[in-house]
């Protein structure tokens, strides 16, 4: 895998608001809604659950998803950037992101004996 790759944290005021983290991964957008958004701080965990993946086009889109439709609501840019994988593993991903709001090493790791869709998503110190 080259890096960096592109990253995005689209705000989403849908159903229910929440942010939805996309790392650009095997010419897709890798997804998961955050109801909480990242964390900033080191040692704060949230729940992330992982969504369908996107296409690469998506990582700009902000607007308006018409009513009636999968998503609907508004979707805005909280934060984009680069990311370098350090580790990119079936139930464990680790990246250091370079935004303009959020940089540093973020750590995703799948909750065992949940859904197959359930994460952590928390801030790391040092790799």
């Amino acid at each position: 895998m080259s890096n960096p790759y592109r990253f995005v944290i689209q705000e989403h005021f849908a159903r229910s608001h929440h942010y939805d983290f996309r790392l650009e991964h095997e010419g897709v957008l890798k997804s998961w809604a955050v109801p909480k958004g990242l964390p900033e701080e080191p040692g704060v965990k949230r729940l992330a659950v992982q969504v369908e993946d996107h296409e690469l086009e998506y990582a700009g889109f902000e607007g308006e998803i018409p009513e009636g439709e999968y998503g609907a609501g508004k979707v805005t840019i909280w934060d984009k950037g680069t990311f370098v994988v350090s580790e990119w593993e079936e139930q464990k991903i680790v990246v250091s992101l370079s935004g303009e709001k959020l940089n540093g090493f973020y750590c995703l790791v799948h909750i065992k004996g949940k859904k197959g869709n359930e994460w952590l998503v928390f801030k790391v110190e040092n790799t």
